[in-house]
């Protein structure tokens, strides 16, 4: 077990640039661009027809990067498409060939195959399923081959369609025409058809403990990535043996964007991510706009821990105590509760978080509807119960609660999550131990924003400042307080 190094925290950065749709578009299509013209941009003449055909689109560029069109709404990019081709009669094969090209490599093999070969150990003939789930992929990821395709074919066609001839008045104001059409018709279709964002509480928490903890620790196991109704097809015998003797939540909503960063920044500030300002994996301004769980129970002397991979230390920074991802999939989870092992024998703290990652790269890399999903699911279980064997033996559940959930769940593709399609929205949920209500189902609707203020009401100090998520009351026993 070895913790991410600083080399592989730069790379997880690096990553992201690549594999978040909003920074893919602009780097791919300008790769794209320069290659079709690798002979000449050493030409001052090139350049004199390069810069304002890049400024000519760059409306498009814009327009790609502000708007997503997951789901249902991806066929509008077709339509764009099609449009351009009649307005325009205008169709460059070597950008149609070279696009198509390298996003499959990219993709399929670089992505899909080699990338997860190394670091996951999928297998090496990987890409035989992974076109597949990359032709279905319905999120805003680079892997998303409804989006970024037809995305990137327009503004390559606009842009070559602007180095064809040399620039006249006329083609320019055909181009700035078709980028507003294209821009009224994206912002319609969003006003009408996006509708699938959570609605947040809104009102800061107002419950507060002030009559004294209800547990001495708690701890949060998060298996990322965890769907709802496969995690209810999978044979768990040890977690449904402990989800009986505490409180269920049915109905548990992640936030949106459904990414990792963003769920957990959600989940331990009890803040929307337009309050916290994690918007993406891809985090440009490093560290949380809000408080979080951490800064709170440092302000009373207590201690809290995030055992996750590198990607986290983006929001929470040195509260988080990272694990190489580059590690089998059968490693994987092993090598974090090894972490979480040592966490608590190094610093006992009151709030310990164990992130579980081999469910979603399962995802990632074999799908979510196929059968090795929940026999990672049910892999899971076994290993869940031999981490809380083992604190049970320590003495680290003495007087402790045990909450256990997903940050997020996952569509179909390549494991989609981000725009909240069937299986990424609601999460498992669940509460046990010291200080929760014994069997109790709960259907009412909540969010994961509610997770810091019940962590915070369970330690007996107050919400983090900027939380609007609400205590989970209907799980907490309060008779020993």
């Amino acid at each position: 077990m070895k913790p991410a190094s600083s080399f592989e925290i730069v790379a997880a950065r690096c990553w992201n640039v690549l594999n978040e749709g909003k920074s893919f578009h602009p780097v791919f299509v300008l790769g794209i661009f320069l290659l079709l013209h690798l002979g000449e941009i050493s030409s001052g003449s090139f350049w004199a027809r390069a810069l304002p055909s890049l400024a000519l689109a760059a409306p498009f560029v814009i327009l790609f990067v502000r708007y997503d069109f997951p789901l249902r709404l991806r066929w509008t990019l077709w339509v764009f498409l099609a449009a351009f081709l009649v307005v325009f009669r205008f169709v460059d094969l070597a950008a149609l060939g070279l696009a198509l090209g390298l996003y499959v490599f990219f993709t399929v093999f670089f992505w899909g195959t080699f990338y997860y070969h190394l670091r996951t150990g999928a297998p090496k003939t990987n890409f035989v399923r992974f076109w597949k789930l990359v032709l279905e992929n319905p999120d805003s990821t680079s892997g998303n081959f409804q989006e970024q395709v037809p995305k990137a074919l327009l503004t390559l066609f606009v842009l070559e369609y602007l180095m064809a001839e040399p620039l006249s008045l006329g083609r320019a104001l055909l181009v700035l025409g078709f980028a507003l059409a294209v821009g009224v018709a994206s912002y319609l279709v969003h006003r009408l058809f996006f509708d699938w964002k959570p609605v947040y509480p809104s009102e800061p928490t107002r419950e507060v403990n002030e009559d004294g903890p209800l547990a001495k620790r708690v701890i949060v196991v998060v298996i990322d990535g965890c769907r709802l109704d496969r995690f209810h097809e999978a044979e768990k015998p040890y977690l449904e043996r402990m989800m009986a003797r505490g409180t269920v939540y049915k109905t548990v909503e992640t936030a949106y964007p459904a990414r990792t960063v963003v769920c957990f920044s959600s989940m331990f500030t009890g803040a929307a991510p337009e309050r916290h300002g994690i918007a993406s994996n891809l985090v440009l301004k490093l560290g949380l706009k809000v408080e979080s769980v951490f800064d709170v129970l440092k302000r009373h002397g207590k201690v809290g821990r995030l055992v996750g991979i590198a990607h986290l230390i983006d929001a929470f920074g040195d509260d988080v105590a990272s694990v190489t991802s580059v590690a089998h999939n059968d490693k994987i989870d092993q090598n974090l509760i090894a972490a979480a092992r040592r966490e608590l024998e190094a610093h006992d703290p009151e709030l310990l978080i164990l992130q579980l990652l081999a469910v979603d790269q399962n995802g990632h890399t074999r799908g979510t509807y196929y059968p090795e999903y929940v026999e990672r699911i049910e892999i899971t279980d076994r290993l869940i119960e031999g981490f809380m064997v083992w604190c049970e033996e320590k003495g680290y559940l003495e007087d402790a609660a045990v909450i256990l959930m997903a940050d997020h769940g996952q569509g179909r593709g390549i494991g989609a999550h981000g725009h909240l399609s069937e299986g990424e929205r609601f999460v498992p949920f669940a509460m046990w131990g010291e200080g929760i209500t014994e069997g109790r189902i709960v259907e009412e609707p909540r969010s994961i924003l509610d997770l810091a203020p019940t962590i915070c009401y369970l330690l007996g100090v107050e919400p983090p400042a900027g939380s609007t998520g609400r205590v989970l009351m209907e799980a907490l026993d309060r008779s020993k307080a």
